[in-house]
């Protein structure tokens, strides 16, 4: 728990505005990604084929695209932000994934490969001084 607040306390340090930008592209993109999943029920059927004979091959159907949804936004407020990271590696590495056992897709490759270093750094640098989480902080 002291390596958690001390990352804190130097993220809340060195924080700048376009760090918290990324954070909102990376929340918006997700959410959008969420949003697309729910309405594209045919795409999504098709990106999770290599692990449809996996045992939970259904969870992870509907897991993705409500995990992008709530984790998308509450990556663009803020709040929550290492939780919200952790949540979604799995489906980030799942992506990485399916383009080596499915049909290889390099352009979703490297959009997955950008998705999953930039929610490493956040896992890391955290959500920020300009975030609910650090409002919420101050108010104690």
């Amino acid at each position: 728990m002291a390596t958690v607040k001390s990352l804190n306390k130097w993220a809340n340090a060195h924080t700048y505005y376009p760090l918290d930008l990324v954070r909102i592209a990376l929340g918006v993109f997700l959410f959008m990604k969420g949003v697309d999943f729910m309405s594209n029920h045919a795409q999504m059927v098709e990106m999770i084929k290599p692990f449809q004979n996996m045992p939970g091959g259904m969870i992870i159907m509907h897991y993705v695209a409500p995990a992008h949804f709530v984790g998308g936004f509450l990556l663009i407020i803020g709040l929550l932000t290492r939780w919200v990271v952790i949540a979604q590696l799995p489906i980030i590495i799942g992506a990485i994934l399916v383009n080596f056992l499915g049909e290889m897709n390099l352009s979703n490759l490297i959009l997955a490969t950008i998705v999953l270093v930039l929610l490493v750094f956040f896992l890391i640098y955290g959500s920020g001084k300009h975030s609910a989480d650090y409002y919420l902080k101050m108010q104690k």
